[in-house]
């Protein structure tokens, strides 16, 4: 597990699993929201920079990334040597999102944009955000990989680490 990427929806643990992960195996961790967005959530990061930005900390020996964004995970995937998806149900994300409230300095219609992106992402169809395009992504990668749908799953693995 030196390359670990874990993908989900918004609400489904990707940023706390990828801290434990990163802490209790000593790789630096790696959040696709901080290469995508501006600081405070202040706008988009011109792709070219975003690109460039995932390259440098994929390019690394040991590493923990979560996100969501199928586009740096299709730029990331060659890399990765293990895949983890966190399928939480979306009524447990919604929930989760609510008990953590917005981070990073977004505003409150950000936030509500964020719920209403999570209630979608089983409907989005033809999208790499989507919970289809992590079907494929877990469908195509071809080294270790953990798809976990329970927070008891979650926690079963990270104990054997």
């Amino acid at each position: 597990m030196d390359r670990i990427f874990i993908m989900g929806n918004g609400g489904s643990g990707k940023t706390w699993l990828a801290k434990e992960l990163a802490h209790r195996l000593h790789h630096s961790a790696h959040h696709l929201d901080d290469f995508h967005w501006m600081p405070n959530f202040a706008g988009e990061r011109p792709r070219d920079e975003r690109d460039r930005l995932v390259a440098q900390a994929a390019d690394g020996n040991s590493w923990v990334m979560e996100g969501i964004y199928g586009s740096i995970i299709r730029q990331v995937l060659p890399r990765v040597t293990t895949l983890i998806w966190l399928d939480i149900s979306d009524d447990e994300c919604i929930s989760n999102l609510l008990q953590r409230g917005q981070t990073g300095g977004g505003t409150e219609a950000q936030f509500e944009e964020l719920m209403e992106y999570t209630r979608g992402c089983r409907l989005r169809k033809g999208h790499l955000n989507s919970f289809d395009a992590h079907q494929w992504f877990f469908a195509e990668h071809q080294l270790q990989k953990l798809k976990l749908c329970r927070r008891s799953e979650i926690a079963d693995f990270l104990a054997t680490i």
